[in-house]
Order: C-alpha cells, then structure tokens, then sequence
C-alpha cells in the first residue's frame, strides 16, 4: 500500500468518516486530519438554508484534501435511523472503492433535547441589588450596564448580570431522554457494527466520541444531553474492549468548554462560558481546533495502545480550584 506525501504515514486508502462534520469539533476534526494525510468522509444533517453557511467550510476541506492528494465526500443524511445509515454506508463504499478502510470514526452528533425537567423556581439574585442601594442608582440601570460589560467579556460580572432564562412552555420526559440518548449516545454501536460487517475498518483503527464535563456535573437543560453522553462513555468502553481483537481503538474525549454552535444552544451557555474562562488556567475556552489536534495525534500508529480512555482537553479546567 503505498501513503502520502503529508508525513504522517497513513496507507493511501484510509479514511476518517466523521458523523456531525458540519461545524464545531466535527469540522475542525476533519480539516486537521485532512492536513495530516487522511481522506475524508463527512456525514451531517442540516437544513438547506445552512448550507450556504457550510458550503465555505466543506470547500476548504476538499482544497486541503486536494492539495495533499487525498480525497473529500459529504453526506447531508440522517446518521441516526438503520435505513439511512445503510443507504449512506452504500455510497460512502461507492466512494471510496473496494480497497478504502475507515482508519477513524469520529462521532460527534449534537441533537438533542435541552429543556428543564421541572419549571424553575430560582432565588432572586441580590448582589446587582444591595450594590446599586448603596450606591444610591437605579438598580435596573445597573443590571442594564453589567449585562452590556459581561457580553464584552466582563467575566467576573456575572453575578450582577441578568439570571439566565430557561424555556417553561414545556419539560423534558422519557421519549427526549430516547431520543437524545439515541442520537448523540448510542448511534455510535450502529455505525460501529456495520462498518465491521462490512469488512470497511482499517487494519489500526480508531473511533472517537464526543463527551463533556456535563458527564459529572448538573448543568440546567442538560439532563438528558448528560444520561447521553453517560451512555455513550459507557458504549466506548465496551466497543474498547470487544472491538480490540480486531484492531479497532475507542477513546472519548472531553473537550473544556468550547464555543460551538451545539453549546451555544444550551441555556445560560454564556454563563457557562464566563465560569470557564474565569476558572481555567490558560485563562480562556477550550478551541475545536484544540481538540482536532488531540483527535490526529490519538490516530497515529504511535498512539495504538490507548484505548477504552477517557482524555481531558481543556488545559486543566476540569482539575482547577482557583478561579481569577
């Protein structure tokens, strides 16, 4: 089998196919892998008004592809139900011919339900309050000004901030629990069986999810996001240790909190973000492009013995008691 020209070492024929390939960590995962001598595979699921937002982005892909030898195929299609999947699955073989391998699978679906699970009855905050009698100004006013602070990057403002506000016209129950567990947690043993049916793996394989710190900690509106990601981790582990015989590694990643379309989705995520900020020690969010890099180094042939890992990136957020 001959390689490329990148330097990396990746046999000609090997693939990464990325499910949610369109922004965020996905995306980012694919231009670096493309950068390091591997084709790409891209499967996403979004309406057709983004696309003239995506377009730019999946063009940047191919010319990188192109640049270094490789190949570039997406796939606008549900990676979640059976059906589809196997119709995708037969065009992706299609694509890249009866002697592509799929070196990495990269499972980075964001589709879930992010709703209370029971109406808020919040503590009023105070400290916008007290600050603004002893001051002797409109307390309104002063909110008004820390909200306008914050949202430029006033962190340490947020408890004089406006409370986030959580959506109350409905609360999650068991079918979005289902769904979401389905589609960002257990879809990955899908494509993960069929791929191996299909004889399509590489020889050295990896397969790679998404978790987050909401894995541990109680985030409002990412109950059911958690039980997913929960479940996926413990799918990882399984995969890890059946899969192993035939080569194939599976690691999570734990990316710090990252300014994606899929977090800014979430309720309160600038709260979110501000905690981050104030409490990492490199002093800012965790990048997509941060965790791409990871993601290529964990596929190189020198990284084969890791598996069935869960692996921090996020600069030392998630051990960190100390906040600015």
């Amino acid at each position: 089998m001959g390689t490329n020209d990148s330097g990396a070492g990746f046999p000609s024929n090997e693939w990464a196919l990325i499910l949610g390939g369109s922004s965020g960590f996905g995306l980012a995962t694919a231009k670096r892998l493309a950068r390091g001598g591997l084709n790409i595979l891209v499967v996403h699921r979004d309406r057709r008004g983004a696309m003239k937002d995506i377009q730019p982005h999946f063009d940047e892909v191919a010319a990188i592809a192109e640049g270094n030898g490789l190949g570039f195929h997406a796939w606008n299609a549900d990676a979640i139900n059976p059906e589809p999947r196997s119709e995708t699955l037969d065009s992706i073989v299609e694509a890249i011919g009866p002697d592509g391998r799929v070196r990495v699978l990269m499972h980075s679906i964001a589709f879930g339900n992010l709703k209370l699970i029971v109406p808020e009855n919040p503590e009023p905050r105070t400290a916008a309050t007290n600050l603004a009698e002893r001051l002797g100004v409109d307390p309104a006013k002063l909110i008004e000004l820390a909200d306008e602070l914050f949202a430029a990057g006033e962190d340490g403002l947020h408890s004089l901030t406006s409370q986030p506000v959580y959506p109350s016209s409905s609360y999650l129950d068991e079918e979005d629990f289902g769904r979401t567990i389905l589609a960002m947690g257990t879809s990955l043993l899908g494509w993960t069986q069929e791929l191996h049916s299909r004889e399509l793996f590489a020889p050295d394989s990896r397969i790679f999810g998404m978790t987050s710190e909401g894995n541990e900690v109680a985030w409002k509106g990412y109950a059911a996001v958690s039980a997913a990601k929960v479940s996926l981790e413990s799918l990882a582990r399984s995969i890890a240790v059946e899969f192993a015989p035939y080569g194939v590694r599976c690691n999570i990643i734990q990316a710090g909190v990252t300014d994606t379309p899929a977090l800014r989705a979430i309720p309160g995520s600038d709260q979110l973000k501000s905690q981050a900020r104030l409490r990492n020690p490199g002093g800012r969010l965790t990048t997509p492009e941060d965790v791409a890099g990871v993601i290529y180094l964990l596929s190189l042939a020198e990284a084969s013995w890791i598996n069935g890992e869960l692996i921090r990136v996020d600069g030392g957020e998630h051990i960190s008691g100390a906040t600015k």
